[in-house]
């Protein structure tokens, strides 16, 4: 393992506190204004594609009162942004307004074909797709075969097609000037319905309705979390965005259904970070869509029930439970696949099968591979329903590697290989035949190899440096928490230093808890999914995040281990 440390330019960004000024100059920020964090800064709605367009439309179907038909995707993403819809779209005036989220075992992601034809079972005047839609062309060409309008607005890297829809709202079409091209699909949704809003203003429509123009902030909550789980990078403008939505929860404005969800993981609401946006609320609004239908998570988000909010959170949490036992045997089993490999097969771009996988969890596993073997990793399940014939793919990349563009670039070399794909940089899905998995196994392998070198399949972790004992306290974790929000690209502080250590032992069966020394200070620290260091070393290197420890009331340092060593 390379333990490199951030390069900081010498000139500072002007924070007070010279840690933080420190952090914030390693990622790239080159003045304080660029840490501002209040609304008034977000980028204005206007230059992204087609909004004024999709907001009259819209505004229309409010005003008239048509029927409308929110299509979301089967993650916390989706279910946010479908909550957001609804909720918003609703406060706005409409009186006919409903959603629909494909099960992805039945019928796979985004507008397709089929789920237009089971639309129309809801007979909508306008559809408008969330977190999903810019890959639909078939879906769209179905919606206006069918005479209903639609409006797309999503996230999600365009082919070289786009669907015929009435507006198509997404920052990273070719032809955008919007400059924040990491909003999640839910950011996009929040945008249109800010403009929807100023477009029903402008028409007197809340006079003449004798309606209270609603506070879109009061959704911001939904704006974090989605935009935390569905971990795209953390520029300036999200961070805006998750910054103001965690205020919102840890000053006890949010939903029923986030308070639910953070009291079954075990959060404080009056403290909760991005970190536990992520780790602890997200995964469980995920299980839903992985293992069952999203529709639980979305009426979990959306219920005004504090009662039905602990329910449906207590069903997430089981939902959650189960998923963790299904990654945790198909983890395993990946392993035992990518270890059988040929010396030399698959050096770099890792894919696997295994006909007991579940659809559902593959996209974890695929991570999980990717950690271990800092590789790109495909990981494959069958597709069943109505194509047993099939496997659906869920891929995870490494830093320097697009896997969307990996992905086209198989597509255009080898034409039928892939049936669909689409995705991020960082994470994409896939489909092929399964008569075709020998040779996409090569055609992979042979692709990421083209775009990787020797010092990108080095596992390194980028740290902020050492720490002074004088820094080892609450009092810095508390400054590091309210400099954030931290996240994808816009890594949480990580530090390294050598430590004495006192003791060691195993609990909960695979994470390591130790008690380090540094300088005079004796400070507890734990490492996940560690084994015990062999020999009893004296000292030991460490990788470590600073966190609090709220064992029995009690508030204590303590140190969470990415990376730990043994020194002679």
């Amino acid at each position: 393992m390379q333990i490199l440390v951030r390069k900081v330019p010498p000139a500072g960004v002007g924070v007070e506190h010279p840690l933080l000024d420190r952090i914030y100059a390693a990622r790239g920020i080159s003045d304080i204004a660029q840490m501002d964090r209040k609304l008034s800064t977000l980028l204005s709605p206007a230059e992204l594609p087609d909004i004024a367009k999709a907001a009259q439309r819209l505004a229309d179907a409010v005003q008239n009162q048509e029927k409308i038909l929110i299509v979301g995707d089967f993650d916390a993403d989706g279910a946010t942004s479908v909550a957001l819809c609804m909720l918003a779209i609703k406060s706005l005036g409409a009186e006919h307004i409903d959603f629909l989220v494909p099960n992805r075992f039945d019928f796979g992601y985004g507008l397709s074909p089929e789920i237009v034809q089971l639309a129309q079972s809801k007979s909508p005047d306008l559809i408008v797709t969330v977190d999903n839609g810019v890959a639909s062309i078939a879906g769209v060409e179905t919606a206006n075969a069918a005479g209903i309008d639609v409006i797309i607005t999503d996230h999600h890297l365009p082919g070289d097609k786009l669907p015929a829809a009435l507006a198509l709202v997404n920052p990273n079409l070719i032809d955008s000037t919007f400059s924040s091209k990491s909003m999640a699909g839910v950011g996009v949704a929040y945008y249109v319905l800010s403009w929807v809003r100023q477009e029903l203003r402008s028409r007197d429509w809340f006079q003449q309705t004798q309606r209270e123009e609603p506070n879109l902030a009061q959704y911001l909550d939904l704006v974090a979390l989605g935009t935390v789980a569905d971990v795209v990078p953390l520029d300036r403008n999200n961070r805006v965005l998750v910054h103001n939505g965690l205020l919102r929860m840890q000053r006890g404005f949010t939903r029923p259904g986030i308070r639910a969800l953070a009291a079954v993981g075990k959060r404080d609401l009056s403290s909760i970070s991005a970190q536990d946006l992520g780790f602890a609320i997200g995964p469980r609004l995920n299980a839903a869509g992985r293992l069952e239908d999203m529709s639980v998570g979305i009426r979990c988000l959306m219920t005004e029930d504090e009662s039905e909010a602990k329910q449906l959170a207590g069903s997430l949490d089981v939902l959650n439970q189960t998923r963790r036992h299904l990654q945790q045997d198909m983890v395993a089993d990946a392993e035992l696949i990518v270890s059988q490999f040929e010396v030399g097969e698959q050096a770099t771009g890792l894919s696997v099968y295994h006909e007991s996988f579940h659809q559902g969890v593959v996209g974890i596993v695929a991570g999980r591979l990717r950690e271990k073997f800092h590789r790109p990793a495909i990981v494959f399940a069958d597709a069943g329903g109505l194509a047993p014939d099939e496997l659906k793919g869920s891929a995870r990349s490494i830093d320097g590697v697009n896997i969307r563009d990996v992905l086209d670039s198989i597509a255009t070399r080898y034409p039928g290989l892939l049936i669909k794909f689409g995705g991020h940089a960082m994470a994409a899905g896939l489909s092929i035949k399964k008569v075709h998995l020998p040779r996409f196994h090569k055609v992979f392998d042979k692709a990421v190899g083209q775009v990787t070198t020797e010092e990108m399949l080095s596992a390194s972790l980028l740290t902020d440096g050492t720490l002074a004992s004088e820094d080892l306290n609450l009092q810095t974790v508390a400054l590091l928490d309210a400099g954030g929000p931290w996240g994808n690209g816009f890594a949480e502080p990580l530090f390294t230093g050598e430590f004495t250590l006192v003791s060691q032992r195993v609990v909960g069966d695979t994470h390591l808890k130790l008690v380090v020394k540094h300088g005079e200070q004796i400070i507890d620290a734990i490492a996940f999914s560690q084994p015990m260091l062999s020999g009893q070393p004296t000292n030991v290197l460490m990788v470590y995040k600073l966190a609090v420890n709220d064992y029995a009331g009690s508030r204590t340092l303590q140190l969470m281990v990415e990376y730990i060593e043994a020194l002679p």
